[in-house]
Protein backbone atom coordinates (compact mmCIF):
# COMPACT_ATOMS: atom_id res chain seq x y z
CA UNK A 1 0.00 0.00 0.00
CA UNK A 2 1.05 3.61 -0.24
CA UNK A 3 2.84 4.13 2.93
CA UNK A 4 5.92 5.94 4.16
CA UNK A 5 7.39 2.74 5.52
CA UNK A 6 9.47 2.40 2.36
CA UNK A 7 10.83 5.91 2.81
CA UNK A 8 11.31 5.94 6.54
CA UNK A 9 14.94 4.86 6.28
CA UNK A 10 15.68 8.12 4.48
CA UNK A 11 13.25 10.46 6.25
CA UNK A 12 12.58 10.19 9.96
CA UNK A 13 9.78 12.73 9.65
CA UNK A 14 7.76 10.35 7.54
CA UNK A 15 4.70 9.01 9.42
CA UNK A 16 5.03 5.47 10.69
CA UNK A 17 2.06 3.25 9.84
CA UNK A 18 -0.21 2.78 12.80
CA UNK A 19 -0.87 -0.77 13.78
CA UNK A 20 2.48 -1.86 12.40
CA UNK A 21 2.82 -4.41 15.19
CA UNK A 22 -0.92 -5.02 15.39
CA UNK A 23 -1.40 -5.96 11.74
CA UNK A 24 -3.34 -2.89 10.56
CA UNK A 25 -1.50 -0.72 8.08
CA UNK A 26 -2.10 3.00 7.71
CA UNK A 27 -2.17 3.67 3.95
CA UNK A 28 -1.46 7.32 3.23
CA UNK A 29 -1.91 7.97 -0.47
CA UNK A 30 -1.10 11.16 -2.31
CA UNK A 31 -1.36 11.92 -6.00
CA UNK A 32 2.39 12.38 -6.36
CA UNK A 33 2.78 8.61 -5.99
CA UNK A 34 1.10 8.18 -9.34
CA UNK A 35 4.10 9.83 -10.91
CA UNK A 36 6.64 8.14 -8.63
CA UNK A 37 5.57 4.70 -9.79
CA UNK A 38 3.88 3.21 -6.70
CA UNK A 39 0.77 1.22 -7.49
CA UNK A 40 -2.14 1.92 -5.17
CA UNK A 41 -3.21 -1.67 -4.72
CA UNK A 42 -0.98 -3.59 -7.10
CA UNK A 43 2.08 -5.72 -6.61
CA UNK A 44 4.25 -5.38 -9.69
CA UNK A 45 7.53 -6.76 -10.92
CA UNK A 46 9.31 -3.63 -9.66
CA UNK A 47 9.70 -5.51 -6.36
CA UNK A 48 9.63 -9.25 -6.99
CA UNK A 49 9.32 -11.68 -4.10
CA UNK A 50 10.86 -14.98 -5.25
CA UNK A 51 9.72 -18.18 -3.59
CA UNK A 52 13.39 -19.23 -3.18
CA UNK A 53 15.15 -16.57 -1.05
CA UNK A 54 18.55 -17.55 -2.54
CA UNK A 55 17.37 -17.08 -6.13
CA UNK A 56 18.83 -14.17 -8.03
CA UNK A 57 16.74 -12.12 -10.42
CA UNK A 58 17.09 -9.19 -12.78
CA UNK A 59 14.40 -6.68 -13.73
CA UNK A 60 14.79 -4.11 -16.53
CA UNK A 61 12.43 -1.15 -16.87
CA UNK A 62 12.45 0.98 -20.04
CA UNK A 63 10.70 4.34 -19.79
CA UNK A 64 9.63 6.58 -22.64
CA UNK A 65 8.17 10.02 -22.05
CA UNK A 66 7.19 12.98 -24.17
CA UNK A 67 9.45 15.41 -22.32
CA UNK A 68 12.83 13.68 -22.18
CA UNK A 69 15.21 11.05 -23.41
CA UNK A 70 14.27 7.40 -22.84
CA UNK A 71 15.60 6.04 -19.54
CA UNK A 72 16.32 2.56 -18.25
CA UNK A 73 16.50 1.11 -14.74
CA UNK A 74 18.18 -2.24 -14.17
CA UNK A 75 17.64 -3.98 -10.82
CA UNK A 76 19.63 -7.02 -9.74
CA UNK A 77 18.80 -9.02 -6.62
CA UNK A 78 20.93 -11.74 -5.09
CA UNK A 79 20.95 -13.56 -1.77
CA UNK A 80 23.49 -15.89 -0.27
CA UNK A 81 22.76 -17.15 3.23
CA UNK A 82 22.49 -14.20 5.60
CA UNK A 83 23.59 -11.65 2.96
CA UNK A 84 21.23 -9.94 0.53
CA UNK A 85 22.43 -7.52 -2.15
CA UNK A 86 20.24 -5.30 -4.31
CA UNK A 87 21.74 -3.18 -7.08
CA UNK A 88 19.96 -0.53 -9.13
CA UNK A 89 21.47 1.17 -12.16
CA UNK A 90 19.73 4.26 -13.61
CA UNK A 91 20.59 5.03 -17.22
CA UNK A 92 19.69 7.57 -19.89
CA UNK A 93 19.96 7.19 -23.66
CA UNK A 94 22.68 9.22 -25.37
CA UNK A 95 22.59 10.77 -28.84
CA UNK A 96 24.26 7.71 -30.35
CA UNK A 97 21.56 5.43 -28.94
CA UNK A 98 23.68 3.95 -26.15
CA UNK A 99 22.38 3.91 -22.58
CA UNK A 100 24.79 5.48 -20.12
CA UNK A 101 24.59 5.06 -16.35
CA UNK A 102 24.34 8.29 -14.35
CA UNK A 103 23.41 6.90 -10.92
CA UNK A 104 23.76 3.61 -9.01
CA UNK A 105 22.24 2.46 -5.74
CA UNK A 106 23.49 -0.58 -3.84
CA UNK A 107 21.85 -1.95 -0.71
CA UNK A 108 23.47 -4.72 1.31
CA UNK A 109 21.62 -6.39 4.17
CA UNK A 110 23.37 -8.67 6.65
CA UNK A 111 21.55 -10.75 9.25
CA UNK A 112 24.31 -10.67 11.90
CA UNK A 113 22.42 -12.86 14.37
CA UNK A 114 18.88 -13.71 15.42
CA UNK A 115 18.23 -10.18 16.72
CA UNK A 116 20.53 -7.89 14.71
CA UNK A 117 20.28 -6.71 11.11
CA UNK A 118 22.69 -4.31 9.43
CA UNK A 119 21.78 -2.54 6.19
CA UNK A 120 24.18 -0.38 4.20
CA UNK A 121 22.89 1.73 1.30
CA UNK A 122 25.40 3.37 -1.04
CA UNK A 123 24.55 5.90 -3.74
CA UNK A 124 26.99 6.53 -6.57
CA UNK A 125 27.11 9.37 -9.08
CA UNK A 126 29.45 10.28 -11.93
CA UNK A 127 32.09 12.99 -12.01
CA UNK A 128 32.94 15.15 -15.03
CA UNK A 129 34.95 12.32 -16.56
CA UNK A 130 32.17 9.78 -16.11
CA UNK A 131 33.98 8.00 -13.27
CA UNK A 132 31.78 6.29 -10.68
CA UNK A 133 32.05 7.99 -7.27
CA UNK A 134 30.41 7.29 -3.92
CA UNK A 135 28.28 10.33 -2.98
CA UNK A 136 26.24 9.03 -0.02
CA UNK A 137 26.24 6.15 2.42
CA UNK A 138 23.53 5.19 4.90
CA UNK A 139 24.35 2.65 7.60
CA UNK A 140 21.51 1.23 9.65
CA UNK A 141 21.64 -1.32 12.45
CA UNK A 142 18.44 -2.69 13.92
CA UNK A 143 18.18 -4.68 17.13
CA UNK A 144 15.16 -6.71 18.25
CA UNK A 145 14.95 -6.52 22.03
CA UNK A 146 13.12 -8.66 24.61
CA UNK A 147 9.39 -8.08 25.03
CA UNK A 148 8.82 -6.82 21.50
CA UNK A 149 10.97 -3.69 21.86
CA UNK A 150 13.41 -2.60 19.15
CA UNK A 151 16.09 -0.01 18.47
CA UNK A 152 17.52 1.43 15.25
CA UNK A 153 20.65 3.50 14.73
CA UNK A 154 20.90 5.13 11.31
CA UNK A 155 23.83 7.29 10.15
CA UNK A 156 23.88 9.15 6.83
CA UNK A 157 27.17 10.38 5.38
CA UNK A 158 27.49 12.80 2.46
CA UNK A 159 30.40 14.28 0.55
CA UNK A 160 31.82 17.48 2.03
CA UNK A 161 33.44 20.31 0.06
CA UNK A 162 36.69 18.33 0.00
CA UNK A 163 35.06 15.27 -1.51
CA UNK A 164 35.26 13.26 1.73
CA UNK A 165 32.31 11.39 3.23
CA UNK A 166 31.26 12.97 6.52
CA UNK A 167 28.29 12.16 8.81
CA UNK A 168 25.46 14.56 7.95
CA UNK A 169 22.55 12.96 9.79
CA UNK A 170 22.17 10.59 12.72
CA UNK A 171 18.88 9.03 13.78
CA UNK A 172 18.18 7.08 16.94
CA UNK A 173 14.85 5.26 17.00
CA UNK A 174 13.60 3.33 20.02
CA UNK A 175 10.31 1.44 20.15
CA UNK A 176 8.91 0.06 23.38
CA UNK A 177 5.78 -1.83 24.36
CA UNK A 178 4.64 0.33 27.28
CA UNK A 179 1.40 -1.41 28.17
CA UNK A 180 -1.34 -3.72 27.00
CA UNK A 181 -1.82 -3.07 23.28
CA UNK A 182 0.21 0.13 23.63
CA UNK A 183 3.43 0.94 21.80
CA UNK A 184 5.63 4.06 21.87
CA UNK A 185 8.35 5.16 19.46
CA UNK A 186 10.87 7.90 20.14
CA UNK A 187 13.04 9.27 17.32
CA UNK A 188 15.86 11.77 17.70
CA UNK A 189 17.39 13.30 14.57
CA UNK A 190 20.81 14.95 14.80
CA UNK A 191 22.09 17.35 12.14
CA UNK A 192 25.36 19.31 11.65
CA UNK A 193 25.99 22.20 14.03
CA UNK A 194 27.61 25.50 13.10
CA UNK A 195 30.22 24.64 15.71
CA UNK A 196 30.93 21.24 14.17
CA UNK A 197 29.61 17.80 14.95
CA UNK A 198 26.00 16.64 15.06
CA UNK A 199 23.45 17.97 17.54
CA UNK A 200 19.75 17.15 18.14
CA UNK A 201 17.58 19.06 15.64
CA UNK A 202 14.27 17.16 15.64
CA UNK A 203 12.39 14.84 17.97
CA UNK A 204 9.44 12.62 17.10
CA UNK A 205 7.19 10.77 19.53
CA UNK A 206 4.49 8.40 18.40
CA UNK A 207 1.97 6.45 20.47
CA UNK A 208 -0.02 3.58 18.94
CA UNK A 209 -2.84 1.80 20.73
CA UNK A 210 -5.09 -1.12 19.83
CA UNK A 211 -8.34 0.44 21.06
CA UNK A 212 -10.59 -2.45 20.08
CA UNK A 213 -10.12 -5.67 18.15
CA UNK A 214 -10.78 -3.79 14.91
CA UNK A 215 -9.47 -0.29 15.66
CA UNK A 216 -5.97 1.14 16.05
CA UNK A 217 -5.30 4.76 16.96
CA UNK A 218 -2.06 6.72 16.89
CA UNK A 219 -0.71 10.16 17.65
CA UNK A 220 2.60 11.37 16.31
CA UNK A 221 4.16 14.64 17.46
CA UNK A 222 7.14 16.30 15.79
CA UNK A 223 9.17 18.88 17.71
CA UNK A 224 11.74 21.32 16.31
CA UNK A 225 14.11 23.75 17.98
CA UNK A 226 13.20 27.42 17.90
CA UNK A 227 15.70 30.25 17.68
CA UNK A 228 16.19 30.24 21.46
CA UNK A 229 16.99 26.53 21.67
CA UNK A 230 13.58 25.46 23.00
CA UNK A 231 11.63 22.47 21.67
CA UNK A 232 8.34 23.46 20.06
CA UNK A 233 5.60 21.35 18.47
CA UNK A 234 5.89 21.58 14.70
CA UNK A 235 3.19 19.08 13.76
CA UNK A 236 0.80 16.57 15.27
CA UNK A 237 -0.76 13.70 13.31
CA UNK A 238 -3.75 11.88 14.79
CA UNK A 239 -4.93 8.77 12.99
CA UNK A 240 -7.51 6.03 13.41
CA UNK A 241 -7.75 2.82 11.38
CA UNK A 242 -10.77 0.53 11.53
CA UNK A 243 -10.93 -2.89 9.87
CA UNK A 244 -14.21 -4.67 9.19
CA UNK A 245 -13.62 -7.89 7.33
CA UNK A 246 -11.97 -6.94 4.04
CA UNK A 247 -13.01 -3.29 4.36
CA UNK A 248 -10.80 -0.68 6.02
CA UNK A 249 -11.25 2.99 6.82
CA UNK A 250 -8.36 5.22 7.86
CA UNK A 251 -8.72 8.85 8.89
CA UNK A 252 -5.72 11.06 9.62
CA UNK A 253 -5.80 14.62 10.95
CA UNK A 254 -2.73 16.86 10.56
CA UNK A 255 -2.44 19.77 12.99
CA UNK A 256 0.12 22.59 12.97
CA UNK A 257 0.58 25.70 15.13
CA UNK A 258 -0.57 29.10 13.89
CA UNK A 259 1.33 32.36 14.32
CA UNK A 260 0.34 32.40 18.00
CA UNK A 261 1.38 28.81 18.62
CA UNK A 262 -2.15 27.37 18.78
CA UNK A 263 -2.58 23.97 17.12
CA UNK A 264 -5.19 23.82 14.39
CA UNK A 265 -6.14 21.27 11.75
CA UNK A 266 -4.57 22.10 8.41
CA UNK A 267 -5.20 18.85 6.53
CA UNK A 268 -7.20 15.62 6.66
CA UNK A 269 -6.75 12.38 4.70
CA UNK A 270 -9.55 9.81 4.54
CA UNK A 271 -8.90 6.38 3.01
CA UNK A 272 -11.53 3.75 2.20
CA UNK A 273 -10.46 0.28 1.08
CA UNK A 274 -12.60 -2.67 0.09
CA UNK A 275 -12.32 -6.09 -1.54
CA UNK A 276 -15.07 -8.11 -3.18
CA UNK A 277 -15.59 -11.85 -2.80
CA UNK A 278 -14.16 -12.29 -6.31
CA UNK A 279 -10.90 -10.63 -5.24
CA UNK A 280 -11.31 -7.21 -6.88
CA UNK A 281 -9.83 -4.46 -4.71
CA UNK A 282 -10.66 -0.78 -4.63
CA UNK A 283 -9.26 2.21 -2.80
CA UNK A 284 -10.43 5.81 -2.46
CA UNK A 285 -8.24 8.47 -0.82
CA UNK A 286 -9.57 12.00 -0.28
CA UNK A 287 -7.30 14.82 0.88
CA UNK A 288 -8.69 17.97 2.49
CA UNK A 289 -6.70 21.13 3.18
CA UNK A 290 -7.14 24.68 4.41
CA UNK A 291 -5.07 25.74 1.39
CA UNK A 292 -7.08 25.34 -1.80
CA UNK A 293 -5.39 26.28 -5.11
CA UNK A 294 -6.42 29.69 -6.40
CA UNK A 295 -8.27 30.73 -3.23
CA UNK A 296 -7.47 32.41 0.07
CA UNK A 297 -7.88 30.69 3.41
CA UNK A 298 -11.37 30.88 4.90
CA UNK A 299 -10.76 28.73 7.97
CA UNK A 300 -12.39 25.61 6.48
CA UNK A 301 -11.06 22.40 5.00
CA UNK A 302 -11.62 21.92 1.28
CA UNK A 303 -11.36 18.79 -0.84
CA UNK A 304 -8.18 19.29 -2.90
CA UNK A 305 -7.41 15.79 -4.15
CA UNK A 306 -9.07 12.44 -4.72
CA UNK A 307 -7.27 9.25 -5.74
CA UNK A 308 -9.16 6.10 -6.69
CA UNK A 309 -7.65 2.76 -7.54
CA UNK A 310 -8.91 -0.65 -8.62
CA UNK A 311 -7.16 -3.98 -9.03
CA UNK A 312 -8.52 -7.06 -10.75
CA UNK A 313 -7.44 -10.16 -12.69
CA UNK A 314 -8.70 -10.98 -16.16
CA UNK A 315 -9.32 -14.43 -17.63
CA UNK A 316 -5.69 -14.61 -18.86
CA UNK A 317 -4.31 -14.22 -15.34
CA UNK A 318 -3.12 -10.66 -15.92
CA UNK A 319 -3.20 -8.31 -12.94
CA UNK A 320 -4.75 -5.00 -14.03
CA UNK A 321 -4.52 -1.88 -11.88
CA UNK A 322 -5.93 1.56 -12.61
CA UNK A 323 -5.30 4.73 -10.64
CA UNK A 324 -7.24 7.95 -11.24
CA UNK A 325 -6.18 11.28 -9.75
CA UNK A 326 -8.65 14.16 -9.50
CA UNK A 327 -7.41 17.69 -8.86
CA UNK A 328 -8.92 21.20 -8.87
CA UNK A 329 -9.30 22.92 -12.22
CA UNK A 330 -6.57 25.61 -12.23
CA UNK A 331 -8.76 27.77 -14.43
CA UNK A 332 -11.79 27.48 -12.14
CA UNK A 333 -10.78 26.87 -8.50
CA UNK A 334 -14.41 27.01 -7.34
CA UNK A 335 -15.45 24.06 -9.50
CA UNK A 336 -15.48 20.44 -8.42
CA UNK A 337 -12.44 18.22 -8.86
CA UNK A 338 -11.77 16.92 -12.34
CA UNK A 339 -9.89 13.87 -13.55
CA UNK A 340 -6.28 14.92 -14.22
CA UNK A 341 -4.00 11.84 -14.32
CA UNK A 342 -4.74 8.21 -15.15
CA UNK A 343 -2.21 5.43 -14.52
CA UNK A 344 -2.73 1.92 -15.87
CA UNK A 345 -0.62 -1.09 -14.90
CA UNK A 346 -0.76 -4.54 -16.47
CA UNK A 347 1.33 -7.36 -14.98
CA UNK A 348 1.42 -10.67 -16.82
CA UNK A 349 3.26 -13.90 -15.98
CA UNK A 350 5.46 -15.31 -18.73
CA UNK A 351 7.55 -18.51 -18.86
CA UNK A 352 10.72 -16.59 -18.01
CA UNK A 353 9.19 -14.55 -15.15
CA UNK A 354 7.01 -11.45 -15.41
CA UNK A 355 6.35 -8.56 -17.76
CA UNK A 356 4.54 -5.37 -16.84
CA UNK A 357 3.52 -2.17 -18.59
CA UNK A 358 2.67 1.13 -16.93
CA UNK A 359 1.01 3.89 -18.94
CA UNK A 360 0.46 7.40 -17.57
CA UNK A 361 -2.00 9.77 -19.26
CA UNK A 362 -2.37 13.44 -18.30
CA UNK A 363 -4.98 16.07 -19.13
CA UNK A 364 -3.44 18.97 -21.09
CA UNK A 365 -4.35 22.67 -21.00
CA UNK A 366 -7.08 22.05 -23.60
CA UNK A 367 -8.73 19.38 -21.49
CA UNK A 368 -7.61 16.47 -23.64
CA UNK A 369 -5.87 13.34 -22.31
CA UNK A 370 -2.62 12.18 -23.80
CA UNK A 371 -0.06 9.52 -22.94
CA UNK A 372 3.02 11.15 -21.41
CA UNK A 373 4.94 8.11 -20.19
CA UNK A 374 5.15 4.37 -20.86
CA UNK A 375 7.24 2.04 -18.66
CA UNK A 376 7.91 -1.55 -19.69
CA UNK A 377 9.47 -3.95 -17.19
CA UNK A 378 10.82 -7.43 -17.85
CA UNK A 379 11.86 -9.60 -14.92
CA UNK A 380 13.16 -13.16 -14.65
CA UNK A 381 11.94 -13.47 -11.05
CA UNK A 382 9.36 -15.98 -9.90
CA UNK A 383 6.02 -14.33 -10.83
CA UNK A 384 4.54 -12.49 -7.86
CA UNK A 385 1.00 -13.15 -9.11
CA UNK A 386 1.36 -16.83 -9.93
CA UNK A 387 -0.70 -17.93 -6.93
CA UNK A 388 -3.66 -15.92 -8.22
CA UNK A 389 -3.86 -17.37 -11.74
CA UNK A 390 -6.13 -20.34 -11.04
CA UNK A 391 -9.46 -20.00 -12.88
CA UNK A 392 -11.38 -20.53 -9.65
CA UNK A 393 -9.90 -17.27 -8.34
CA UNK A 394 -10.82 -15.17 -11.34
CA UNK A 395 -13.59 -12.57 -11.07
CA UNK A 396 -16.89 -13.55 -12.66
Amino acid sequence: MLSCLDRRSADANCPRSIGLRFGLALPLAFGIYLLCGSALVAQTSDSPTPADPNKSWTATTDSKSNNGNPTRIIKIHSQDGNRTLDKQSEQVRQFDGRFETYRDIERETLQLDATTTRTTTRRFGRDGNGTKILVQEIEEEKHALPGGDSSILRVTSDLDVNGVLQPSRREIEETKVTGKDLEETQITVMLPSVNGGLVPAMKVRELRKQVTRDTVESQKTTLLLDGAGNWEVSETRQASARQEGKNRRVEEHILRPDSEGRLGEVSRVVTEESETTSGEKSNVVETYSIDAPGTTRDGSLHLVERTTGTQRFNSSGEQITEQRLELPNPGDPDSTLRLSIVTNDVVRPVPSGEQSTRTISVRDSNGNFGVVSVDTTKSDSVPTIQVQQRPSEMPN
